[in-house]
């Protein structure tokens, strides 16, 4: 199981990720963060995720979700 620590940021998130050997770089934000749900989604489904995690985690991305929207609707998209 996944130690406890805090999730505030998409780097947060990625380091999680991290220590299950899964590194996700599509090279579009968006995109990203869309492919980084599924693979926590996964690690959850298998069992070596637990459920606090993976709610503090899945409520991290989609907050990032929503800003990488807004920024590519502005068009100052990172």
């Amino acid at each position: 199981m996944t130690k406890p620590r805090e999730y505030r940021t998409l780097y947060d998130v990625q380091q999680l990720l991290k220590e299950f050997n899964v590194y996700v770089y599509v090279g579009k934000r968006l995109y990203d963060i869309e492919l980084i749900a599924i693979e926590l989604d996964h690690l959850y489904q298998a069992g070596v995720v637990d459920s606090k995690t993976y709610m503090k985690a899945k409520i991290v991305l989609r907050k990032e979700h929503h800003e990488e929207e807004q920024r590519e609707k502005k068009g100052t998209a990172i």
